[in-house]
């Protein structure tokens, strides 16, 4: 254990003195996280907001209905103009997304054909779908109303009385639907941009933090310093331990400082904790076990570096660390299942949207077969450089 502790120590000292590792560990992954959170901080859902003109023409009971309906969306912005031309005239020049226009009689026709005109901004096409939404909910709502009226007055005989007529639809109107929707879909466990990035930075250039363990054996070897330790009284197996556990140990730490400086500077909500730290934990040793393959297959540092600086980058883009994988075709969202990247990815995500350490245990479990199986692999190969 001595031994260990030792070639940990020294390999650790080494990589303190070395400033490249401060850039890529944390500064790096911190700046891009950060310029990315910024520029693309304005499309996360909710951003959304529309500046409707209203023509109300009307001035009666229902047509103020409206007004209200749409004075009460925190998204809309409501201006009002005096005629319809001056409200398409308004669209035209982009003024507003979209204008509505309230027909002078439209209370008193609203039971039998009441018309909303929906004038909509050529260049704001989300904000017309929105605002013919908005129009076509609330005819939706007068016609269960006038239903509603007809089947309360059945087969009444002659003229309602109005005191009568006005209560039912108030009555109506207020009361509750028997049934509602409740939307549940993949949308609530997504990542704000702010989140999304902070993860993706730290899972991409985790496995270019690590992969100094091995190339560091092969500059022993190169330099000789190897040799002199495999006379040492050590171990070989203490020699790997003793880097492996360096390796560990920063790519933990570069991890974490991500984390925690994405949380408090930048606001992202990585979510459950004990999650986090299990993701963590699992990814750093999933980069280890890949570098330490892909970098054992070279013969020289500059080799190792160049084979892991590879894999790194093209699963971590096949994992979805700069943008949403689902955002592609269906065979690149399972092809990414091949990357422990992609799997790190979906596990931060599950977090980020409210999930818990238990549902995240899939992901790890993955994960974590990526560390044991690719760093076998990886241990055994690079046992034969400590062969004396």
């Amino acid at each position: 254990m001595r031994g260990i502790l030792t070639v940990a120590a020294k390999d650790l000292r080494q990589r303190m003195r070395d400033r490249s590792a401060y850039v890529i560990a944390f500064l790096v992954p911190f700046g891009l996280a950060l310029i990315f959170s910024l520029t693309l901080a304005n499309v996360e859902e909710g951003s959304f907001t529309a500046t409707y003109a209203v023509v109300n023409r009307d001035g009666g009971q229902v047509a103020g209905s409206f007004v209200r309906l749409l004075e009460g969306l925190d998204f809309v912005k409501l201006r009002t103009a005096p005629t319809a031309a001056a409200a398409e005239r308004l669209a035209d020049d982009g003024d507003v997304s979209a204008a509505f226009v309230i027909p002078a009689g439209f209370s008193a026709s609203a039971g039998g054909g009441g018309r909303i005109d929906v004038i909509t901004n050529p260049d704001s096409s989300i904000g017309g779908v929105v605002a013919r939404s908005l129009a076509t909910s609330f005819a939706s709502d007068l016609n269960a109303i006038q239903v509603s009226v007809a089947v309360a007055l059945g087969d009444h005989a002659g003229t309602p009385d109005p005191a009568e007529l006005a209560a039912l639809v108030e009555r109506a109107r207020t009361t509750a639907p028997t049934a509602t929707l409740q939307q549940d879909t993949a949308e609530s466990r997504l990542f704000s941009s702010t989140t999304f990035y902070a993860a993706g930075m730290a899972v991409f250039f985790v496995f270019f933090t690590v992969e100094f363990g091995v190339r560091s054996l092969l500059a022993e070897r190169e330099s000789g310093t190897l040799a002199r330790l495999l006379v040492a009284p050590i171990r070989p197996g203490a020699i790997l331990a003793g880097k492996s556990i360096a390796t560990f140990v920063v790519g933990l730490v570069s991890m974490t400082a991500l984390v925690v400086a994405s949380t408090l500077l930048l606001g992202a909500d990585w979510g459950d904790p004990v999650g986090v730290a299990l993701l963590v934990v699992s990814g750093v040793l999933a980069a280890m076990g890949l570098t330490a393959l892909v970098s054992s297959l070279a013969k020289t540092p500059a080799q190792a570096g160049g084979y892991a600086s590879t894999a790194a980058v093209v699963l971590g883009l096949l994992g979805g660390t700069f943008f949403p994988v689902s955002q592609g075709p269906a065979f690149l969202a399972n092809l990414s299942l091949i990357a422990p990247q992609a799997w790190l990815m979906r596990g931060f995500q599950e977090l980020a949207g409210g999930g818990t350490a238990a549902e995240i245990l899939p992901s790890v479990g993955a994960v974590l077969a990526f560390a044991v199986v690719l760093g076998g692999l990886g241990a055994v190969r690079a046992g034969r450089l400590t062969a004396r």
